[in-house]
């Protein structure tokens, strides 16, 4: 059984990748969401723009709840109090998400235009929404979330949905909006042809773009403007969680320490401004393929970039600052991160092999003709 401080480091690294695994796998789905309103112009269009993310988009699901069952038992703390005090936010992403099934599944039963664009809308909030929400809460992380704990580590939540609508927050927003948004016009690319795919192209330039500007914005006010946390007290990370046994402070320009301190995380924004400008250069010379997987080098720099500089932070608190919850203080027990951590390596191959066969049994252009010739069989 692996040492308490090794599996805590061990955790943090799996619930980065499982998000990154949702970001792309789901992520792609929720961008081809978000463009179905404007790149497909007619019924059969969006149609096909349904048919290339239909087999797959509940499949991809399952990063996503594996991504919060995963924190639920990794990091109880957090859990706990991120998903009571962003209860309205994680309510709104709920509540968008409910349109994607329904979305897919009645959008084509009836044969009437009002029907079908009220559902394609229906399925553009389900894709749009939570990148923007889940790009606001970590815009919130970087300030602080209002919280605390008393002596029995109840904690209170004392902010509300508006505040965190501020403008760092919706910045962040932008940027997790583009990234999939980009990320998903680059699928679509991949999947269909003519109209479609040039409109697809002209949205994967313009998200392209948004996104390199949104994160260099962000990174200079994260620098420039927003005060960071560093704990000032002696860390043991073999001791039993405890997130009030600690002292921290917050100071200008403590969210970049990290990549003083580990030059090696230099490569992570590197990852995420490189995988954009190859991932663009590649689409736009037809290399589809190829350019998906620069996009998803890019979603690994942007959420990477963004772990590497909370690090060891995983919930600062704005309340009070040793209420802030570490990789070393929110965590479960030893035995518990273990027997995760050996589920987790027996069954996280089993999915990606399963993605990866259902991705090549189901590969191909989703076209125009296809749809006419599969009216009743398609989505």
């Amino acid at each position: 059984m692996l040492d308490y401080p090794t599996v805590k480091l061990i955790w943090w690294l799996l619930v980065g990748v499982l998000l990154v695994g949702f970001a792309i796998m789901d992520g792609h789905d929720m961008g081809v969401g978000t463009l179905l309103p404007f790149v497909g112009k007619d019924d059969v269009e969006r149609r096909v723009i349904i048919n290339t993310v239909g087999p797959h988009w509940d499949g991809n699901q399952v990063w996503f709840i594996t991504g919060g069952g995963a924190i639920f038992a990794a990091w109880p703390l957090v859990y706990a109090t991120a998903f009571s005090g962003f209860y309205w936010a994680m309510l709104a992403v709920l509540w968008a998400l409910f349109f994607r099934p329904v979305g897919f599944d009645y959008r084509s039963k009836l044969d009437n235009p009002t029907w079908r664009s009220t559902w394609d809308w229906g399925l553009f909030i389900g894709g749009a929404v939570p990148p923007l929400i889940f790009g606001v809460a970590f815009g919130n992380l970087f300030q602080g979330v209002p919280f605390h704990f008393d002596d029995h580590l109840r904690s209170t939540y004392t902010g509300s949905f508006w505040a965190l609508l501020n403008p760092f927050a919706l910045l962040c927003g932008v940027v997790s909006t583009a990234m999939i948004t980009f990320h998903g016009a680059i699928y679509l690319m991949h999947r269909t042809d003519g109209a479609v795919y040039l409109r697809s192209r002209r949205a994967m330039l313009i998200f392209g773009a948004l996104l390199l500007l949104s994160f260099s914005v962000a990174g200079i006010w994260l620098w420039q403007g927003i005060d960071g946390y560093a704990i000032t007290s002696a860390i043991n990370p073999e001791s039993l969680p405890n997130p009030l046994d600690k002292s921290v402070v917050r100071e200008a320009g403590a969210w970049l320490a990290n990549y003083d301190g580990y030059p090696a995380t230099l490569a992570l924004p590197a990852i995420a401004y490189a995988g954009t400008l190859l991932a663009m250069l590649l689409a736009a010379r037809g290399r589809t393929l190829a350019a998906f997987v620069a996009s998803s080098l890019t979603i690994l720099g942007v959420i990477g970039t963004a772990g590497a500089s909370l690090f060891p932070f995983i919930l600062p608190s704005s309340s009070d600052l040793r209420s802030s919850l570490t990789v070393w203080d929110s965590v479960s027990s030893r035995l518990t991160l273990n027997i995760m951590l050996w589920a987790t390596l027996i069954f996280m191959p089993i999915i990606i092999a399963y993605t990866s066969w259902a991705y090549k049994v189901m590969a191909g252009k989703v076209t125009a003709a296809y749809i006419r010739e599969n009216e009743h069989a398609a989505y």
